[in-house]
């Protein structure tokens, strides 16, 4: 089996011990050469400074390549190319450009009255710098607030037109999910091979579930059945590793070459499945000292 190469997401800490958590989290996988690691803004915006500072730390200190989320949600057209500038400044050259999710209790994304209208505006800006590397996301299944499974292919098409360089998934939890997407998008002229499949390694089956649906993945009724039988057993670990490692696997025999883990800053099932993967430790973090 081809090993691919891997990529982790990880979410900024609001708090000391999610400080530790993260730095934790970046020792356990950086020993597995990622391609790029990750910082996500969370809702609205809320930990644009959290995310800036955990970008920083994490380049500044473990010699990974950092690639920061940026939206363009509650900010104008000046304070989010500010931002861009600053992590251009500090040798970040990598970013997840996203629309963003509107601030709780909004039900839908509403455009800052000086800021960018769409991801499309964002990406366009940042590809004019000629500073950036560009990631953007895409939905195997239907995002909530797509049309139809046309309408978000035509969007993505259009991201990628407008200087992105790769595209990174949601989350799914059956390999055809992404197979059927990736066919569709190179039926309208996208490269699959700038088309990188989200990996969610389901650390807490509640959790996962409710996350799905609240995102628009479509959830199986055997892993609903699988998981609910393992919970009762008390194999819900041996499950979530098969389960995560089975679905890499149908992939990488599909032609698949590069996967992106959401880790949700907790490596250890991540780490298994590398190495089930055959993903092995090749570089030891650098000393922080």
């Amino acid at each position: 089996m081809t090993v691919p190469a891997v990529s982790f997401e990880f979410f900024p800490p609001q708090n000391l011990a999610g400080s530790f958590r993260l730095w934790d989290t970046v020792q356990a996988l950086a020993p597995l050469a990622p391609r790029f690691v990750s910082v996500t803004y969370g809702a609205g915006g809320t930990t644009r400074e959290l995310t800036r500072e955990a970008v920083a730390a994490i380049h500044q200190h473990s010699g990974l390549n950092v690639a920061a989320h940026l939206t363009c949600v509650n900010a104008t057209r000046e304070e989010t190319l500010a931002i861009a500038r600053d992590f251009a400044s500090a040798g970040v050259t990598e970013i997840v450009a996203l629309r963003g999710d509107p601030p709780k209790g909004e039900g839908r994304f509403s455009p800052h009255p000086e800021g960018f209208a769409s991801s499309i505006e964002l990406i366009e800006a940042l590809a004019a710098t000629g500073d950036f590397t560009i990631r953007v996301g895409a939905y195997p299944d239907v995002h909530p607030e797509a049309t139809s499974p046309q309408a978000d292919i035509d969007w993505l098409k259009r991201k990628l037109d407008a200087g992105a360089d790769e595209a990174l998934t949601q989350f799914f939890f059956e390999a055809e999910t992404f197979l059927r997407f990736r066919d569709d998008c190179a039926k309208a002229g996208i490269d699959p091979a700038r088309i990188t499949p989200g990996i969610l390694p389901i650390e807490n089956w509640k959790g996962a579930r409710n996350f799905a649906r609240r995102c628009g993945a479509r959830v199986p009724q055997w892993l609903d059945d699988a998981f609910e039988k393992a919970l009762r057993d008390g194999r819900e670990d041996l499950l979530a590793t098969a389960v995560c490692a089975e679905l890499c696997s149908d992939l990488i025999d599909e032609g698949v070459e590069r996967l992106h883990f959401y880790t949700l800053n907790r490596p250890e099932l991540t780490r298994d499945v590398c190495h089930a993967l055959g993903v092995a430790p090749r570089v030891q973090l650098q000393n922080v000292a």
